[in-house]
């Protein structure tokens, strides 16, 4: 079994998550260059978890081309993890805040690796500046 820990964080508070797995770390992706909703005041108190944030990535933004980008690679990655019996892959999503970008990035790709890759891998999904949405 492969386990998928998928991290939202924020680049000015915690940095890149620790990998607990002793495997040193996995892809850290940073979403600063997308634009962002949180800028705009409607916008300053939701997260990437609501949807008019998600409305405005995905049709104000860049977003949607920097997601698809990440999942042709990460795929290479659990193709390989998965056909060589790894355990642990680590992904991490990072923006200004870990509010609004890097969650609907952690969000959008564990539902993206849990579709793609329903046999063989478990998918954690935490949001460390974001507690409230942890499942």
């Amino acid at each position: 079994m492969l386990h998928i820990e998928i991290h939202s964080f924020s680049y000015k508070k915690g940095g890149i998550p620790k990998d607990n797995s002793g495997n040193g770390g996995g892809f850290a992706f940073d979403c600063r260059g997308i634009l962002n909703p949180g800028r705009i005041e409607e916008y300053k108190i939701q997260t990437g978890n609501d949807i008019g944030v998600q409305e405005y990535l995905e049709t104000k933004t860049e977003m949607p081309r920097f997601l698809e980008l990440i999942k042709s690679l990460v795929s290479i990655n659990i193709d390989d993890y998965l056909a060589r019996g790894f355990e642990h892959l680590q992904i991490n999503f990072g923006c200004t805040g870990g509010q609004h970008r890097s969650v609907y990035s952690a969000i959008k790709i564990a539902e993206f690796i849990k579709e793609k890759y329903p046999e063989g891998t478990q998918v954690t999904l935490h949001h460390d500046e974001q507690p409230q949405l942890n499942k």
